[in-house]
């Protein structure tokens, strides 16, 4: 939806300009397209960077910089949840705030030694790679305040794809106090 919505929005017709095929697993498009399937493949990473050291293609863009910040990450919990236990809401932001913080003031090759033991099958180098491309790119922000332009650039994401019938109300489904809370400590 997200490449769609920079198509069009680029004056591209996804539909009339040119041919998606949406046919292959999610899992499988790497390898459809190193073995010769279409011009082009839209990749989350490790992926993209398995395709460039194989030398089966390049990344030319990046959705996340083209489109903005597109909240791929959110957290939910129920009100009732929040309201008996705001400590272990607030001590979950305090950690991934903690977590943007370190990737933020932390070089590349720092962030990818910490973070290899979550991907075994990528090499240091490969995540050294990616995480650099990220930020490069600005893909991390600073902090985890949900603001309400992300929560409107993906309504309207969703909106373009025919996927949201109607909009929701930011100020009730989204809450910041946490996560403001989690900057200012």
């Amino acid at each position: 939806m997200v490449f769609e919505y920079i198509l069009k929005q680029q004056g591209i017709d996804p539909a009339a300009d040119l041919e998606i095929d949406q046919s292959i697993d999610f899992g499988s498009t790497a390898a459809a397209f190193s073995g010769g399937l279409g011009d082009f493949t839209v990749e989350f990473e490790p992926s993209a960077t398995a395709l460039e050291k194989e030398g089966a293609g390049f990344v030319v863009a990046s959705l996340g910089v083209d489109s903005g910040y597109v909240p791929y990450t959110s957290y939910s919990a129920k009100t009732s949840y929040m309201e008996e236990h705001p400590e272990i809401i607030q001590g979950f932001a305090n950690a991934l705030q903690k977590g943007m913080d370190y990737v933020n003031s932390h070089t590349a090759s720092e962030v990818a030694e910490v973070i290899a033991p979550q991907f075994p099958d990528s090499d240091l180098e490969t995540i050294t790679t990616i995480v650099d491309r990220y930020a490069q790119q600005d893909t991390w922000k600073e902090n985890l305040i949900f603001e309400e332009e992300s929560f409107d650039l993906l309504q309207d994401i969703l909106e373009t794809a025919g996927e949201l019938s109607s909009r929701a109300p930011y100020a009730d489904l989204v809450t910041t106090e946490y996560s403001q809370k989690a900057v200012s400590q």
